[in-house]
């Protein structure tokens, strides 16, 4: 009987009513802590990267996490590559609930029902377990730099993966050996057990439902069908990509069993904040410096942008906080044209001035008055109609 499959949710630490955020910073977590490529060897922590992933492919997919609320991990057998103990052929002594429990659903297609299926009927739909089985697809998650999104780059990663043996061609068995008919089912990968009117079909547990064995199995990859090795693939990172995009690679996924395709591979970006350039959708914002006498009287600044430097005119009496936009200074994105670049200014005021400096600017500031504070003279009628109110309340 196959081990206990830990609860998917605990897997994760969560509980079950964590949000699809929850859900995703836990899963990110836990999958850098124990990604292979971190832990080299070490196969408990490849195993639990394994189970992480697995639960955040359920967990993360709205559909596919109310079957498993309902049913728990018997919603997702072994033909559906979750592994075993659910409704799949290794299940409840091998009987075949999965297919039972589509055709009771209507799913089967073959019309039939499901006492037909446990009792010896022929409605219900076959499976061919040897028809080729496409290989599962596979995410990794990449961390770039806000230059490689906004820009665009190419990239190499290392990963893993179960690719195809390509010494027994995904068959499972030593070149030359080939398979025979198993001899429990004689081919038809299901016994029939019991009796009498009521019968069982169950799928047979010699050959897995395969109806047939490997005389002599696979030396490189031990029967599977598949082998884990070590790629380096060349990823290119489209201009105009930002945190949550996927990248699919046709075909670099998990090799396929009996001759079936390949999965695919999908890239999940996530994009490094940077430091000066903040961004929204296709627009970038920036706080740009402006020395005083700049905002004060007008004049002309430089400003960085993600194409390269480019001059904003400052009107006179810019005050800090003000925003301008610089129109196709932002992001480019292929499908939805060019952002903009959005200016906050920040006055700036001048530091470290000498005293024959500080001397010239008072006199410079000789020359102002009230009225050249137009702010300031708003503040102060403020208060003193607030004052005013005040002193009437407290006379009553």
């Amino acid at each position: 009987m196959a081990s206990q499959k830990q609860d998917y949710y605990e897997l994760l630490g969560l509980s079950k009513g964590a949000s699809a955020e929850e859900i995703k910073k836990a899963y990110r977590k836990m999958a850098v802590k124990h990604h292979p490529d971190k832990n080299p060897g070490d196969k408990a922590a490849e195993e639990k990267f394994k189970e992480v992933s697995e639960a955040y492919e359920v967990l993360s997919d709205t559909t596919k996490r109310q079957q498993y609320d309902q049913f728990g991990h018997a919603a997702f057998g072994a033909g559906r590559g979750s592994g075993g103990g659910g409704f799949g052929g290794g299940g409840f002594g091998g009987i075949d609930l999965e297919e039972a429990l589509r055709t009771f659903m209507g799913a089967s297609g073959g019309g039939g029902s499901i006492f037909e299926n446990f009792f010896g009927g022929r409605g219900g739909r076959t499976r061919n377990p040897n028809a080729p089985q496409q290989g599962a697809d596979l995410r990794f998650d990449l961390d770039i730099d806000f230059e490689e999104a906004v820009l665009g780059s190419s990239r190499e990663i290392r990963i893993n993966i179960n690719e195809t043996c390509a010494l027994c061609k995904g068959t499972g068995a030593e070149p030359g050996s080939g398979k025979r008919t198993c001899k429990d089912c004689g081919g038809a990968g299901q016994v029939i057990s019991g009796g009498g009117f009521v019968q069982f079909r169950q799928t047979c547990p010699t050959c897995r439902g395969a109806g047939e064995v490997i005389k002599k199995p696979c030396l490189a990859c031990h029967g599977q069908g598949l082998a884990r090795n070590k790629r380096t693939i060349d990823v290119k990172i489209p201009a105009g990509v930002e945190t949550g995009s996927r990248l699919r690679v046709a075909g670099r996924g998990e090799g396929g069993r009996r001759g079936g395709p390949s999965g695919d591979l999908y890239i999940v970006l996530h994009v490094r904040d940077h430091d000066f350039f903040k961004r929204n959708d296709l627009d970038i914002i920036c706080e740009i410096p402006v020395p005083f006498h700049t905002a004060t009287l007008g004049g002309d600044v430089s400003v960085p942008t993600i194409q390269g430097n480019a001059t904003l005119k400052i009107p006179a009496g810019t005050e800090s906080g003000k925003v301008f936009r610089m129109r196709g200074k932002g992001v480019t994105s292929p499908r939805y044209g060019t952002g903009d670049q959005h200016i906050v200014v920040k006055i700036e005021v001048p530091q470290g001035l000498s005293g024959k400096e500080k001397k010239k600017l008072l006199e410079a500031a000789s020359i102002l008055n009230d009225k050249h504070f137009p702010l300031t003279q708003k503040m102060r009628k403020a208060a003193e109609t607030f004052y005013a109110h005040k002193k009437a309340l407290e006379k009553g």
